[in-house]
């Protein structure tokens, strides 16, 4: 079956990435994310993680571009933050320290202004951070001058985590009968200072192609792959569209939501009852897949799906059973957790202001892990 994201020239799988797995040292093989044991303190583990915006960049450089204002640079930074910290929230590690990766192309990109709007959203990130209990060293990092290997830019970063073992969230505890619990990506939480996309960093790339104008690509080359499927939308960066209730720019760009202080308070106040935590990022909605063994996750009442997903199924006309598979599709972080303690967890994420609910409970499977989906458009299988 073709792809619309392949024709862009991503592959959503990630085929190729499993040579490393028999190099990955890990205390439990089946969590989100490697732990390690801390040498010289026995019972604690060690996280180190890194990720990036993906091509989310593209998209405010384009809007820099025809704007001229760096302000639109200042999101990134709390991409690249939420696309590292929450993933270490994932196995129950408290994020330490973060140090980044900026590569510019500065024959296209002003490096200075550039800089200057991430420093920006780098302390804004930290600073709403400390307020909720997770403190965060800003390390600094590496800026690279690439003009050979680069067209524009390209913003990473790396964060350390420990973990007492003994609270790893590892998805080892996921048994028949845990419920799934779905936390949206889209709206705006009580910590945040605008109304979110709920598109997260993923996607990215196809919602771009199928969303903005061809002209875009004629004026700034540097934006297309030549050897990829050009852009072919019908909005400027600047449309607005009464269905997402901001521009089509701004919905792409829209900073990825930080669940680090929902998820923290719920493992500091029912951490017992968890025995899962999913980022749903690279593989949406089939990223439960890569935790636990033998579970068959079937999700059955997900959450509306965000007005930025219908448009771009419509515009992209890709399948949904794709969709689920390159986006979050509204649900940006799951809870998988035992029943007992559901109303609890349900009643933190909603002092926070957070969408949250029951989407879905956990099977035994025949082996390895399954994914069913049952939705309005339609019934999914995954493996």
């Amino acid at each position: 079956m073709s792809s619309k994201y392949a024709e862009v020239g991503i592959d959503v799988r990630k085929k190729g990435i499993e040579v490393f797995k028999p190099s990955l040292e890990s205390l439990f093989p089946k969590a989100f994310c490697p732990v390690i044991r801390d040498s010289k303190f026995r019972k604690y583990g060690m996280v180190l993680h890194t990720d990036g915006a993906g091509s989310k960049p593209l998209q405010n450089y384009l809007h820099w571009r025809e704007t001229g204002e760096s302000r639109w640079f200042c999101g990134i930074a709390h991409d690249v933050l939420a696309m590292n910290i929450d993933d270490v929230m994932c196995v129950g590690a408290a994020p330490l320290g973060f140090v980044d990766y900026i590569a510019v192309n500065q024959s296209r990109v002003p490096k200075k202004e550039l800089l200057s709007a991430l420093n920006t959203g780098f302390k804004e990130c930290f600073g709403m951070l400390k307020k909720y209990g997770i403190k965060i060293s800003f390390l600094g990092g590496e800026t690279a001058d690439l003009p050979d290997q680069l067209r524009t830019l390209d913003v990473s970063g790396t964060v350390s985590a420990r973990v007492e073992l003994s609270k790893v969230i590892s998805g080892e505890r996921i048994k028949p009968g845990d419920v799934i619990i779905g936390l949206r990506g889209g709206a705006r939480t009580k910590y945040e200072r605008q109304e979110n996309s709920g598109i997260m960093c993923n996607g990215i790339t196809l919602a771009r192609h199928c969303l903005m104008k061809s002209e875009y690509e004629r004026k700034y080359p540097e934006l297309k792959d030549p050897n990829a499927k050009g852009y072919y939308g019908r909005f400027a960066f600047d449309d607005y569209l009464d269905e997402l209730e901001m521009t089509v720019g701004e919905a792409i760009s829209s900073p990825t939501r930080i669940f680090a202080p929902v998820i923290a308070k719920i493992l500091e106040k029912h951490g017992k009852q968890v025995t899962g935590l999913v980022h749903n990022t690279g593989g949406g909605q089939t990223k439960c897949l890569r935790l636990g063994e033998n579970v068959h996750y079937l999700k059955d009442d997900l959450i509306k799906p965000d007005p930025i997903f219908r448009l771009i199924q419509r515009e992209a006309k890709v399948s949904w059973r794709e969709m689920f598979e390159d986006f979050n599709i509204g649900v940006g972080f799951e809870i998988i957790a035992r029943k007992k303690g559901v109303e609890e967890i349900l009643d933190v994420a909603e002092r926070f202001g957070l969408g949250a609910k029951v989407i879905g409970r956990c099977d035994k499977s025949d082996g390895r892990n399954k994914l069913t989906i049952r939705s309005e458009f339609g019934r999914f299988e995954y493996s």
